[in-house]
């Protein structure tokens, strides 16, 4: 009877997932926040709370964030990274500086203490590398000069994640500073490895992994994955880390195949832990903590903007290029909502949760909005203060017989 009621309770949340992100393509709305209602609907506190799926759904929204970073290092090459960090690390800097700054001083307002402060400032700094993607393609500027400087703002902050995630690991699990520091040690020491690994012998991990059979290909990267993941969390390392490591491990065309299979694969799962997280949170603790949270979006839209904005002026891109990288770096979602359920699980902070849940929230939807708004505004408010200008310097020039009564008489 238990087996049952799984099985009708699960597969309604896929079967519902699968209708909201039609009713989101239909819109070109990310479905993040759609799986976010979902989950406060039938969570705690919900309309009609979910009992015996629950673990399972717990299961599978594990497999969703090892999934989300496994995808994510697939993008890069180990090269690329190093690139990247040589060449565009001063933005990077901006960013974490501009963005998780916000979230730790609204924690210290809220009287909630230094280790909610450093999980709060990780979420308001890391934008939404999915929406953003996904925003630039139906925006139709993939091939745009301030794209790769997006991009690039995104890489690093998703380098940042494998020394951040670990801090917070160890700090949300109360390690003392000795057991912390040994923590931050291994995931440097792994990371550190993985790259040098995959600079200097990629290929022959790629060629190791590779296979012409798709089957085969799926379940050698997707087992080596969840098992690195596993490893990774038995040495107090995040499995997060472990996975975009792994990612980052493979290149060529086994990356690109990987990436083809297991694309639905982690919508999938990715959709199952926005459920989840959405279950955990009680929809009637959002309501003390929207106007924090309405707040902190708006300051962190702003210097998401800012960020963006002084990037693409930094690598030289045109005025109107550089307020479109700002508005598309606005949104946030995955990241955000995994680095928040990690205080959640530990019980750090009991607002944490819905206060996150709001944020992302309303910064998933804004975001798609000021990627495609705000350059269009930056240019029509530019364009009024100029034309304000060149109408006070009429009001202010002489008219032309003025000009000429002062003007000196000739000998």
């Amino acid at each position: 009877m238990h087996s049952a009621v799984l099985l009708i309770e699960f597969g309604s949340i896929i079967l519902g997932l699968g209708l909201l992100g039609r009713f989101a393509a239909r819109f070109r709305l990310s479905p993040i926040p759609l799986y976010l209602l979902a989950g406060l609907a039938f969570g705690e506190g919900g309309l009609l709370p979910l009992g015996a799926s629950e673990e399972f759904v717990a299961t599978g929204a594990e497999i969703g964030v090892i999934l989300l970073l496994l995808m994510l290092g697939l993008e890069y090459t180990a090269g690329d990274l190093v690139t990247n960090l040589k060449s565009h690390y001063p933005a990077g800097l901006v960013d974490g500086a501009l963005n998780a700054l916000p979230g730790a001083a609204m924690a210290l307002l809220l009287g909630w203490g230094p280790v909610a402060a450093v999980v709060l400032a990780g979420v308001t700094w890391i934008s939404s590398s999915g929406v953003i993607a996904k925003v630039l393609g139906d925006l139709g500027r993939v091939g745009n000069r301030e794209t790769p400087v997006i991009l690039s703002v995104l890489v690093l902050e998703d380098l940042a994640m494998a020394v951040y995630l670990p801090i917070v690991t160890a700090l949300v699990a109360g390690a003392g500073l000795l057991a912390g520091s040994v923590t931050l040690a291994i995931a440097l020491a792994a990371a550190g490895l993985v790259l040098f690994v995959a600079v200097r012998y990629g290929r022959v991990i790629s060629r190791f992994v590779s296979s012409d059979d798709p089957e085969k290909l799926l379940l050698v990267v997707l087992g080596l994955t969840i098992l690195v993941a596993g490893v990774a969390q038995q040495l107090q390392v995040s499995a997060a880390v472990g996975a975009f490591l792994v990612g980052i491990a493979l290149s060529g065309e086994v990356a690109e195949g990987a990436h083809t299979l297991l694309s639905p694969l982690r919508d999938l799962f990715a959709a199952v832990f926005f459920v989840f997280f959405g279950l955990h949170t009680d929809p009637a603790s959002i309501p003390p903590v929207l106007l924090p949270a309405l707040a902190l979006a708006v300051v962190t839209a702003l210097t998401k903007i800012a960020t963006g904005y002084w990037a693409a002026r930094r690598a030289g891109i045109s005025v109107k290029g550089r307020w479109r990288a700002g508005g598309a770096l606005v949104a946030r979602g995955e990241f955000s909502i995994v680095i928040a359920g990690l205080a959640v699980s530990a019980g750090i902070e009991p607002s944490l949760g819905p206060l996150a849940t709001a944020y992302v929230l309303i910064l998933v939807i804004l975001g798609p909005l000021t990627a495609r708004y705000t350059e269009p505004l930056a240019t029509r408010l530019t364009r009024r203060r100029a034309a304000a200008r060149r109408d006070t310097g009429t009001r202010l020039a002489p008219r032309p017989a003025e000009a000429e009564a002062e003007a000196p008489v000739a000998d």
